[in-house]
């Protein structure tokens, strides 16, 4: 009895915590959807990629194209939302060379009036 407690207490915390992640990997679905959207309405004909996170871990999650610019942006559930390896790496140097942020809905209006701001020089 005193190991099946202990046991039944451990599945339900992993399968609790799986479940937590699986809804958090919802929301930032759901959240680049919209964002895709939002960046294709603010700037027409622009062109907006997914990157694959399996080619390059940390690479940021969108890549648009528009005129003759391009910026990416790493999409994050909150502003608290952990960075994976390498994420801020990506996101400085093609900062440097271009136009990066991190984006989750806390933050979104200004990064996209930045971006704006961006495109428009």
């Amino acid at each position: 009895m005193v190991i099946f407690i202990p046991f039944c207490l451990y599945f339900f915390f992993y399968r609790h915590y799986r479940l937590l992640e699986e809804v958090r990997n919802m929301l930032e679905s759901k959240f680049q959807s919209r964002l895709i959207k939002d960046v294709k309405s603010l700037f027409p004909g622009c062109i907006v990629t997914k990157s694959d996170c399996n080619y390059i871990q940390g690479i940021p999650d969108l890549l648009i194209l528009y005129g003759s610019k391009w910026a990416t942006l790493e999409c994050k559930q909150s502003l608290r939302a952990k960075k994976q390896p390498n994420q801020s790496y990506y996101v400085d140097r093609m900062n440097e060379m271009s136009f990066s942020r991190f984006i989750c809905p806390e933050n979104k209006e200004q990064v996209l009036e930045e971006l704006s701001l961006y495109f428009a020089n």
